[in-house]
């Protein structure tokens, strides 16, 4: 003979009551609403971050005319979202030196720096080789829409400046680049490994003279950072 267990049903419901009442309180009952952990704001360190090449991810200013540079634009600039300084205008910075002795680095760490210092700001970064890849007409494309964009660009990099082959193209269209910035005194990094006259003979009078105008200069020297296996620009 078979015993068969039975429960009173008004015992289970009551312990089935009981048990929602606990996890109710525990805020998982059926009715909670599942709510996901707040999430840390990404700060705009964290952002630029992404977007600047993993070998200069990290990268610190530590010339004492760049780190001054950069303590004079974040000064300089004008409130921004939340009452942050924001950029508005300022004198731009030309890092010159042999290759290898850390222009690239000395760049983005100043950046990187502004960012850290609560600078609110929009920038572009580019190669002067990639300006003119970039730019180079092609259908479907509005080149002339990018080199605007690039052109009011509250901070702009321009790296490797008079590394890439030249044209009558590249010079004028490196000028109109140059020449907006300079009219309108918006902050440009520049990088470049040639000393002045052939930095002058490779852009052109035009652009030389404003970069002479518009631009503090850094010189850098050493050894090429590389052959060391530190990174550099």
């Amino acid at each position: 003979m078979t015993a068969t267990l039975t429960r009173d049903p008004h015992q289970v419901g009551r312990i089935a009551d009981r048990l929602g009442a606990i996890l109710t309180q525990r805020g998982i009952g059926p009715d909670a609403t599942a709510h996901e952990p707040p999430s840390e704001p990404v700060t705009a360190l964290e952002l630029a971050d992404a977007r600047i090449p993993a070998r200069y991810r990290r990268a610190l200013t530590d010339h004492p005319q760049v780190t001054a540079w950069a303590d004079e634009i974040a000064r300089a600039g004008r409130p921004g979202p939340a009452g942050a300084p924001g950029i508005s205008e300022g004198s731009s910075l030309l890092i010159a030196g042999p290759t290898g002795t850390g222009k690239t680095h000395q760049a983005y760490g100043a950046i990187r720096g502004l960012l850290a210092a609560g600078v609110r700001l929009r920038w572009e970064a580019v190669t002067a080789a990639d300006l003119y890849a970039r730019l180079r007409p092609r259908s479907g494309f509005d080149s002339e829409r990018e080199l605007q964009a690039l052109a009011k660009c509250p901070l702009l990099l321009l790296d490797d400046l008079g590394a890439a082959k030249t044209s009558e193209w590249t010079e004028e269209l490196t000028y109109r680049l140059i020449n907006h910035r300079y009219e309108r005194m918006l902050p440009t990094l520049i990088t470049t490994n040639l000393p002045t006259p052939e930095l002058r003979t490779a852009l052109g009078d035009r652009v030389a003279s404003r970069l002479a105008e518009m631009t503090e200069r850094v010189i850098l020297t050493g050894p090429d950072r590389r052959r060391r296996s530190t990174p550099s620009g």
